[in-house]
This record gives C-alpha cells, sequence and structure tokens, in this order.
C-alpha cells in the first residue's frame, strides 16, 4: 500500500506477546517499520504488548514511573525515529503511594514528545469453571475521564480492552473521528463480542475505529482472540488480521465521517 500525499493512514498491530520485555520490543519495533513501510502515519500497538506474563503480578517486574523506563524510551524512539504518531499499547505504570498499578495507555508524537496518558478505569473480571481472570489483583482503576487527543487533523479518543463494553465512555468523548482500543480479548469472549462491539461502537459514534489486539497462543498458556480490525464510521470492516502477527491498515477519509453525519445526522438527535 503506497501511501497518498494528502492521506493520513493508520496501522493496528497484532502481537502475540510472550514473557520477555525485550524480546516484546523488538517484535513491536520490526512491526512497527512494517507499518511505516506501508505508508502509516500513526501505528497502534496491542494491550499488553510489552508483557503477556505466567501470572498477573509479573507486571510489577516492569512497572515504570511515568515518564521514564525503557518501555516509554522504546515508544517515544520510535515515534522519532518513523516520524509518526505512536499509541502505545499499554503498560504499567507506578501509581505514588499505591501498592497498585495503572494500566496505561499513552501517545506519542512525531517528535517523540508524549502527548497524552489515559489510566484504563474498567478492569475485566470474567470466571467460568475453565477459565478466571480479575485485573484488579494487580491494577488500579484510573479517574473517569474521557481522553481524547488531536492527532493531525483528526480528534482520536483513547480506550482499552474491556472499555469496549461501556458506550456511555464514548459518547462523553463528543464527536470523535477515530477511536483507538487496543485490546488484549480472551478467545472466548472475543469470538462472542469482539467484532459486533467494534462496529457498534463505529455506527453510534460515526467515526472510524481502529483496535489492534493479541491474537493467538502466548507462552503463558492463554489464547487471545486476535481480529485486530479497522472500522469505517458506516460499521464496515476496513481491514483485519483473524490470528497471528502482523499489520491492519487504512487511510482516514474525512469527507466519508462528514457524509455518515449527514445523511444520517444521529449524533444532532440525541436528547440524553
Amino acid at each position: 500500500m503506497q501511501k497518498s500525499v494528502a492521506g493520513f493512514y493508520v496501522a493496528a498491530i497484532q502481537m502475540i506477546s510472550g514473557e520477555h520485555l525485550q524480546a516484546n520490543l523488538n517484535q513491536a519495533a520490526m512491526l512497527i517499520r512494517q507499518a511505516v513501510e506501508k505508508g502509516a502515519n500513526l501505528v497502534a500497538l496491542p494491550e499488553y504488548f510489552c508483557l503477556m506474563g505466567a501470572q498477573p503480578q509479573h507486571k510489577l517486574s516492569i512497572q515504570e514511573g511515568f515518564g521514564e523506563g525503557v518501555i516509554q524510551q522504546f515508544l517515544s524512539d520510535q515515534a522519532r525515529q518513523h516520524q509518526i504518531y505512536i499509541v502505545g499499547g499499554s503498560l504499567p505504570l507506578i501509581i505514588p503511594e499505591a501498592t497498585r498499578i495503572s494500566n496505561s495507555l499513552l501517545v506519542y508524537g512525531p517528535n517523540g514528545q508524549c502527548l497524552s496518558r489515559y489510566d484504563k478505569i474498567h478492569l475485566f473480571r470474567y470466571q467460568t469453571a475453565h477459565e478466571q481472570y480479575d485485573e484488579s489483583e494487580v491494577i488500579q482503576a484510573g479517574d473517569v475521564i474521557p481522553t481524547t487527543v488531536h492527532v493531525g487533523s483528526f480528534k482520536m479518543g483513547l480506550a482499552l480492552c474491556y472499555d469496549l463494553r461501556f458506550p456511555e465512555l464514548f459518547r462523553a468523548m463528543g464527536p470523535i473521528d477515530l477511536l483507538v482500543i487496543p485490546s488484549a480479548f480472551t478467545y472466548t469472549t472475543g469470538k462472542a463480542h469482539w467484532e459486533v462491539l467494534l462496529r457498534a461502537r463505529a455506527i453510534e459514534n460515526q467515526c472510524y475505529v481502529l483496535a489492534p489486539a493479541q491474537g493467538g497462543r502466548h507462552e503463558n498458556g492463554r489464547t487471545t482472540w486476535g481480529h485486530s480490525l479497522l472500522v469505517s464510521p458506516w460499521g464496515e470492516v476496513i481491514d483485519c488480521l483473524p490470528e497471528g502477527e502482523g499489520v491492519v491498515m487504512g487511510e482516514l477519509n474525512p469527507q466519508l465521517i462528514m457524509h455518515v453525519r449527514e445523511i444520517l445526522p444521529a449524533l444532532s438527535h440525541r436528547v440524553m
């Protein structure tokens, strides 16, 4: 795919992150480079791109203070090196005077500066006879603050994984052009709900949705659903990678956003 002069291309990176930080960073760097070679202006990494450990507590081994650390330096360097926007999946950040960490999404601009931070507010809990997850064991929920940032001429909203199930968060962002939701959906919940929820968020907000995901069998034995997607403001899937590592890409068309909102002005019809 060749980038046009006026186009703004976005890419979702799909990974199968393992238990070793440097190996994950190396893999992310390779996939970012592939996206840039295809013309990406913005590259988004999946949730927990830097580590998928055997136990939830393993996140504590790579926690960083905000503004310092190997992972944040990596994201800054990648953005500066390639002159792109980087949506940094998620990483564990220290919360001063707290025993738990935040699951944080950081956005970097082409100059390598951090433009925005979002701390995940909805913490995933799921339990059956065969599977059990509880993010609150090591993660502290962030403040309920809808987070947006401008990338180029587009207003981008930020969320993480389980947030996808709470549409009121995205309504509170106001009209947005692009919603980015890095995720690590389980195979079970992803198979049942992933695509329909992403397409619903695109349709109801009349915006693009970019969803980078973990997608495969991990070293820790967990299987993630994958199916990284780019969805149009009309709810159509533009690109998808079912499983394995790779890149999902497409061009944002501001005229399409305007057209959808003109022919079906649902956002202006809201009464609540």
